[in-house]
């Protein structure tokens, strides 16, 4: 099967419902695409939850590293990972309950997709947060 995306309109609406995302490998490099669209995001008013093993605090947020250690609800995870990665964030996801799968620019992965769609998660792959954000205004 392939990985269809909600719509525009669809990912307009989810975006302004959310409010936590917790970014999976965000690097605490300003020079980073996910330092550099975690920040925008956090400009625009929405709760950054670093996720990164390797890494204390980000963008002033203390960093965690699982999705597991995030206390509270998330409602977006977004992934700044490689695509052969997204089949085990999928099933961490999975365990946490949050909303919407959200994998950056670039990245997908069909074992994942279906693995959460057979959930009944909303996924959204190979899109850029920041620029389908800047879309919705």
């Amino acid at each position: 099967m392939a990985i269809e995306n909600p719509s525009r309109e669809e990912i307009g609406i989810l975006l302004k419902k959310s409010k936590r995302i917790a970014v999976v490998g965000l690097s605490d490099n300003p020079e980073r695409t996910s330092y550099m669209v975690s920040k925008a995001m956090q400009d625009a008013g929405y709760e950054i939850i670093p996720v990164n093993p390797k890494a204390d605090v980000i963008l002033g947020e203390k960093a965690v590293s699982s999705l597991k250690d995030i206390e509270g609800h998330v409602d977006i995870v977004n992934i700044f990972r490689r695509s052969e990665f997204l089949p085990e964030i999928a099933r961490e996801f999975a365990e946490i309950d949050a909303d919407i799968f959200w994998a950056q620019l670039g990245v997908a992965n069909e074992e994942a997709y279906d693995f959460l769609t057979e959930k009944g998660s909303t996924v959204i792959m190979d899109r850029c947060i920041k620029v389908e954000h800047a879309m919705t205004k």
